[in-house]
């Protein structure tokens, strides 16, 4: 799978722009600011329906601009799709496929898969707990795109939970009647059940990934390992793999923090407390990796992401966003040897010389806004 045909109208600093984009590898090469990560960017909301640079679409719309519109021609094998997503900050975005607007955003998930390495990686080691488990979920859903669904339900059940729980600490605290809290059973099993599904798919994607992140590792830092990816439940009541186990134990576990929930007005218990952990040797990797190790294992799991995708299914997009910057010698070397294989690998760059010799191919020059081949 690769894109043929990236068009981007009011997106971050473009207020238009179209980039043919062939097989291979392709650098994207300017100075910083110029606005070659924009590109990138775009690609990778195409696959995820977010950015790895900010959380909310506001910032991806040129300053004036109503909205922002990222189109995209997909080719895998001999089948050819037109993409288009519509942003429109405070309001529903829009999707296209192949020119149909009867298709909502998720609908688009699973077209473009992308592996995305940047900078930002770095917080996946030394970064809190929610890095990690946005890196599974992502990932999860790149896997499965309908658990793009199951995540919004969780996030839905989790905000009305919480809203109740908040509302009963705050009249507790000033003397208030106790509220009808009865409605919390109904909330306790439909977070219980969303919940059960994205543990279960989170626990099965770091059974497979294991294996996968632990042989990268070796390729980037031989000797340097073994690696480990730990999960960590946030009650000690959680224990099972099964869907249906999970959901036992989840609502178990929700009975027993009921009290101090109600206390804290928060929900304490579910997925969105859980914590991965990433161990080298016998040692937690955050705090005691050096710098180079945390990197060499950032790379891993996103390298790890890679085979698992390409195993699947169709190869996903190989995004490097200014990460040879950040690499020693070495370590560039290994990982641009270890991808320069892929069907469609983007880089971006300040200077030619900050993309390795391996990855030969087309060059796009990034400067004032123009985007042009070299």
């Amino acid at each position: 799978m690769h894109v043929t045909h990236l068009s981007l109208a009011d997106f971050r600093s473009y207020a238009r722009v179209e980039v043919p984009l062939d097989p291979g590898v392709t650098a994207f090469v300017g100075p910083n600011g110029q606005g070659k990560t924009n590109l990138v960017e775009a690609v990778g909301y195409l696959a995820t329906l977010g950015s790895h640079r900010v959380s909310s679409d506001a910032p991806l719309v040129r300053m004036g601009a109503d909205r922002a519109v990222i189109r995209a021609a997909v080719r895998q094998g001999e089948r050819q799709q037109l993409i288009e997503l519509e942003l429109n900050p405070g309001k529903a975005n829009r999707a296209r496929i192949n020119r149909s607007s009867q298709v909502k955003p998720r609908d688009v998930l699973g077209i473009v898969r992308t592996v995305l390495f940047a900078p930002e990686d770095l917080a996946l080691v030394k970064g809190d707990p929610g890095e990690r488990r946005r890196f599974l979920d992502e990932l999860i859903t790149a896997r499965s795109p309908r658990m793009a669904g199951v995540r919004s339900d969780y996030d839905r059940v989790l905000k009305q939970r919480n809203t109740l729980l908040k509302s009963a600490a705050l009249a507790r605290r000033h003397g208030g009647r106790s509220m009808d809290l009865s409605t919390l059973d109904v909330w306790d099993q439909h977070l219980a059940r969303a919940g059960a599904e994205l543990l279960a798919q989170r626990l099965d994607l770091i059974a497979t990934l294991q294996p996968l992140a632990d042989k990268a590792y070796e390729q980037l830092a031989p000797g340097g390992g073994p690696v480990a990816l730990d999960y960590k439940p946030s009650a000690p009541e959680i224990v099972g793999h099964a869907r249906e186990e999970l959901y036992e134990q989840l609502l178990a576990a929700l009975a027993e923090a009921r009290k101090q929930e109600i206390e804290r007005g928060v929900t304490l218990v579910g997925p969105h407390r859980d914590e991965l952990l990433l161990k080298l040797g016998q040692l937690p990797a955050k705090g005691y990796a050096s710098h180079g190790e945390s990197w060499s294992f950032a790379l891993a799991l996103r390298l790890a992401s890679y085979d698992l995708l390409r195993a699947e299914g169709s190869e996903p997009v190989l995004v490097l966003d200014d990460v040879f910057a950040e690499l020693d010698a070495r370590r560039r070397e290994r990982l641009a040897e270890l991808v320069a294989p892929g069907e469609q690998v983007l880089v971006t760059a300040a200077v030619d010389d900050d993309v390795p010799g391996v990855l030969t191919g087309v060059r796009y020059s990034v400067a004032e806004g123009a985007v042009e081949r070299v």
